[in-house]
């Protein structure tokens, strides 16, 4: 198994939420399995469209077949039905919670106090 793919357990989940099908109206999709892996290939690798590996073939294809189920809502039909039987497979955390040093935040470090004699402190 590659990588970003997807198991044959996760494709059957969705399988029948994509438009392409053979019984659906229209053209029939080439191979929505090769394509939703290349969507997750790029999303999971954090990488740009035209760093698609080519396997998927044209990242231009991929990009506008992308683009057309995300006006159409199709992948948010997909993240509703899966995320309605959420198994905790990726688990977010809420960056308010995490605790990091002042000056990770860029704050500036206070001024020297001055010593008895009146003068800055040396470092």
């Amino acid at each position: 198994m590659r990588r970003y793919a997807l198991r044959d357990d996760q494709w059957e989940r969705i399988e029948q939420l994509l438009p392409g099908k053979a019984a659906d109206v229209g053209v029939t999709a080439r191979d929505n399995r090769l394509f939703v892996e290349a969507v997750l290939y790029r999303y999971r690798a954090g990488i740009p469209w035209r760093d698609l590996p080519e396997r998927f073939g044209d990242f231009r294809v991929v990009h506008t077949r992308h683009m057309r189920w995300s006006r159409k809502g199709v992948w948010e039909r997909v993240f509703n039905v899966l995320s309605k039987d959420a198994d905790n497979e990726y688990a977010m955390i809420d960056s308010t919670i995490v605790r990091a040093h002042q000056h990770s935040a860029g704050a500036k470090a206070s001024p020297k106090k001055p010593n008895a004699s009146g003068d800055r402190k040396a470092d």
